[in-house]
C-alpha cells in the first residue's frame, strides 16, 4: 500500500534529482508567490499549481525533464498530474523543496 502511494505521488527509488538537473531539467515550485518569496531552490521557477494550466506556456520543451516541487510535496503531485496530462514527458515530483534543495 505505502509503495502504491509512493508511486501514485511521485515518490519512490532511483531519481538522481541532481543529475536530472545537471542536465538541465527545470525545477518548478508550485508554491504561492508570497511563499517562494520567503525561500526557494535557486534557478527554479515559480508557477503557483493554481495558475499552471494557464502558464503552461512558459514551460516550452515538453520533452526537457522537469522536477516539481512545493512545501510538502502535496501540491507537487498535482502539478506532475497536470504536467503529464498535458503532454509532458518526464515530470517528476520532488517534493518539499527544501527537502529537494537537499538533494541537488
Amino acid at each position: 500500500m505505502i509503495n502504491t502511494l509512493k508511486k501514485m505521488f511521485g515518490f519512490g527509488p532511483g531519481v538522481n534529482y541532481a543529475e536530472l538537473v545537471q542536465q538541465g531539467a527545470i525545477v518548478l515550485d508550485v508554491r504561492t508567490k508570497g511563499e517562494y518569496m520567503g525561500g526557494h531552490i535557486k534557478g527554479s521557477i515559480n508557477i503557483s499549481v493554481d495558475t499552471l494550466k494557464n502558464n503552461l506556456g512558459k514551460l516550452k520543451d515538453k520533452n526537457k525533464p522537469i522536477i516539481t516541487c512545493c512545501a510538502s510535496g502535496m501540491r507537487s503531485a498535482s502539478a506532475k498530474s497536470i504536467l503529464a496530462a498535458n503532454g509532458y514527458a518526464q515530470v517528476y515530483n520532488g517534493g518539499g523543496w527544501s527537502s529537494l534543495q537537499n538533494k541537488l
